[in-house]
């Protein structure tokens, strides 16, 4: 027995440590290796930019204004909002807003951010499709260095950088999201570099209009959906870092659980929405979609199993070291947990609070997708 705890402590070890660390180290070194080459161009091109709101009146004027006060503005065709389900004021502010471009589509029932692209996108006028969401704010240079990829035959979706702004105000917990956020991108952009990325950043992507297939109104992911038909239509979905889109972390972890249970619990939709990606031959990223998408969603088990096997294998001298630096990592996280509670700003406990929040939102949402409890409609954070 003492033999089958080893077995699965390390088992479980490993398992951790090529999802968090193996996994992005190897596309490190794969996009420096073997790198594909991406052609670029700032020729004009036509875009048509795609929003879907509910009750987003005093955001939009803002946020129209932002989009048209970009760099070669003049390339918009078009910006089609989908107010769904509103109740708000927002159908009437954008019925007022002073630019012929701007057009709300009224959708009387709430349906969901995929219904509501389902039906806009196939209206558009523009080559490109730009889809974002009501809060985040582009850089000016935004939609010039996103088009310019469109250069390249390959590349089907763009996704661009989303940066998460801090401040005095900043709490652990954002501190800890921030860093998750800059380890995303990190793996993302060696992705880009080798292969593509099985997915774009939801408040600011493009794709090739073209290109776009309708996808099930139930879908929670679109960001993840849309990409992945495209990319196994031939196409490249690739990372933008010089599109730069930026907006405010969650300042507490309650905020951040809202909204990654909901973002995991599309992942483990999106296996019963399209099994045939879980098939090498029929998803052309299978590779980076398993390592990056999927087996994150085995790690909160993982955890589990290596804390149990590692009591079990406590009187092993080296067990018991192990076990010791397992109990000061979980401590850690419960010292962030209360500087958060006391409305204390802390680096150094931000990233374990984050880590096991995560792990602990996982563990929930998919409790969530076992009961297929999605909810394809969102809920704003405070």
């Amino acid at each position: 027995m003492h033999l089958v705890w080893q077995v699965l402590f390390w088992w479980a070890t490993a398992g951790l440590a090529y999802i968090y660390v193996g996994y992005p180290l190897l596309m490190a070194a794969l996009s420096r290796v073997a790198p594909l080459r991406r052609e670029k161009s700032h020729a004009p091109r036509t875009v048509s930019i795609v929003l879907a709101a509910h009750n987003e009146a005093n955001r939009l004027p803002a946020k129209l204004q932002s989009l048209l006060a970009m760099q070669h503005a003049d390339w918009i065709t078009e910006i089609l909002v989908g107010s769904d389900g509103s109740t708000d004021d927002t159908v009437a502010v954008l019925q007022q807003f002073p630019d012929a471009r701007v057009r709300v589509v009224p959708f009387a029932e709430r349906r969901g951010k995929p219904a509501i692209l389902n039906e806009l996108i196939p209206q558009c006028r523009g080559e490109i499709v730009l889809l974002t969401d009501a809060r985040q704010e582009f850089d000016a240079a935004f939609l010039t260095e996103c088009l310019a990829n469109f250069a390249d035959p390959q590349v089907g979706v763009v996704s661009g950088e989303l940066v998460l702004r801090t401040s005095a105000a900043t709490t652990t917990a954002g501190e800890g999201i921030g860093l998750y956020w800059r380890y995303e991108k990190f793996l993302r952009k060696s992705e880009s570099r080798f292969r593509g990325v099985p997915g774009a950043t939801g408040a600011c992507y493009a794709i090739r209009q073209a290109a776009f297939r309708r996808i099930p109104a139930e879908t929670i992911l679109d960001d993840v959906a849309i990409p992945m038909w495209i990319v196994n239509q031939g196409y490249r979905c690739v990372f933008e870092p010089a599109a730069v889109a930026y907006d405010l972390p969650s300042t507490s972890p309650q905020q951040e659980a809202i909204r990654k249970r909901r973002t995991i619990a599309g992942v483990a939709q999106l296996v019963r929405l399209y099994p045939s990606w879980l098939l090498p031959w029929s998803n052309r990223l299978w590779f980076e979609f398993v390592s990056h998408k999927l087996l994150r969603l085995a790690s909160p088990v993982l955890l589990l199993l290596a804390a149990v096997a590692n009591v079990a294998l406590v009187s092993t001298p080296p067990y018991a070291v192990l076990l010791s630096l397992q109990f000061s990592f979980y401590v850690t996280g419960l010292v962030g947990w209360g500087a958060q509670s006391r409305g204390q700003r802390s680096k150094l406990f931000g990233p374990a609070l984050m880590f096991l929040t995560l792990n602990l939102t996982t563990a929930y949402a998919l409790w969530d997708a076992w009961r297929s409890r999605y909810r394809v409609t969102w809920t704003k954070a405070a």
